[in-house]
């Protein structure tokens, strides 16, 4: 939730920018399924992100995107493929996505996948979790969208230890229709750093976003790298 091996951080402004062309010229992955992911670090804060915030267009119920450009058979089949089973018919006509994070939990090699409780108000009081330092983990988390389309949905991380920003990551996770399983992602696997001045207590905060910068759920919370597993 945060931490890449020391590799990973020098190459960290080469692979930005690649990913970054990448991202433009492929465009944002549009499936049912979870797209593969396009993770990088980055230094920007969230004011940056709202200041660079695309306008888009008005908002549209299922019928409507249905609706438009039905005479555009790429188009119509795209939007087919993008809404799989979903019974437009039996969706209410609202314009807001609906997305409700179901589970979070951290899940590192041979060891039983720590399960995290996701707090209502956003705000954990002690210790989220406890990473043992050096040790590989990736977090996985399944969510559910209901009423309408999300798109440019959006996973930021960021992590403080004495008020001072040591990470900050975004994953962006594709464009979803409302189904009634929900949709399962595992971030890519990262390595917690080690060490005397790594190991402590860390401050962080995880959002959760759409391409409009809605907010479905923001958590705060504490976590401890130490010498092993608690």
């Amino acid at each position: 939730m945060g931490f890449d091996d020391e590799k990973n951080k020098q190459g960290g402004d080469k692979n930005e920018k690649e990913n970054e062309e990448q991202y433009k010229s492929e465009g944002e992955p549009l499936s049912r399924q979870v797209s593969e992911s396009s993770f990088y670090t980055t230094d920007q804060d969230d004011d940056e992100d709202e200041a660079t915030k695309i306008e888009l267009g008005p908002q549209c119920t299922l019928k409507e995107h249905l609706e438009k450009d039905k005479d555009d058979e790429s188009l119509r089949r795209w939007k087919e493929q993008l809404l799989g089973s979903v019974d437009v018919n039996n969706v209410a006509e609202i314009l807001e996505p609906e997305v409700k994070i179901t589970s979070l939990s951290i899940v590192s090699p041979g060891r039983d996948d720590i399960v995290l409780p996701i707090p209502e108000d956003g705000n954990l009081k002690g210790l989220w979790f406890t990473l043992k330092e050096g040790s590989h983990y990736r977090l996985k988390f399944s969510f559910q969208v209901n009423n309408n389309i999300v798109s440019g949905f959006k996973y930021t991380n960021t992590v403080w230890k004495t008020a001072l920003k040591v990470d900050s990551a975004k994953e962006m996770l594709g464009t979803f229709s409302p189904q009634t399983e929900p949709y399962i992602h595992e971030m890519p696997e990262e390595i917690t750093p080690s060490g005397i001045f790594a190991r402590g207590t860390y401050s962080a905060k995880s959002k959760f976003l759409d391409d409009d910068n809605k907010c479905y759920l923001e958590i705060n919370y504490t976590f401890d790298i130490r010498k092993d597993w608690a």
